[in-house]
């Protein structure tokens, strides 16, 4: 097995996200609150988000995105391609997102296809 590549750079509308809470926690982030709303107050004082992420961790969130309700999106595809990187199975990660296997090979595949380089670019 390769060694562990850089970040995989996420899409534009999780990037805050990635960028306040890193990698690591922003998967967690996601698998425990991806497709919900959350309220995001300016000094967070006890919720879920502050038990995940910590009160430092969770006021930059406010800071970042903007306090009050936020909806969480839900990046299977960056989750499915950052957790095969990390070595998980396409069958586990299939079962963690709630996903079809071919569904994940497809993401995969769609992945590797944007850092292909193509022979007609000029």
């Amino acid at each position: 097995m390769s060694p562990p590549s850089a970040p995989f750079a996420p899409p534009a509308h999780i990037a805050p996200y990635v960028e306040v809470l890193g990698e690591a926690l922003a998967i967690r982030f996601f698998l425990a609150f991806g497709g919900s709303e959350l309220y995001l107050p300016r000094r967070p004082d006890r919720s879920m988000v502050v038990e995940l992420t910590g009160p430092d961790k969770a006021a930059m969130l406010a800071e970042h995105l903007g306090p009050g309700i936020v909806r969480v999106p839900i990046p299977k595809p960056w989750l499915a391609a950052v957790l095969e990187r990390e070595g998980k199975s396409k069958a586990a990660i299939a079962r963690l997102l709630h996903v079809d296997q071919t569904t994940v090979r497809r993401w995969a595949a769609r992945a590797r296809d944007r850092t292909q380089l193509s022979l007609f670019d000029t």
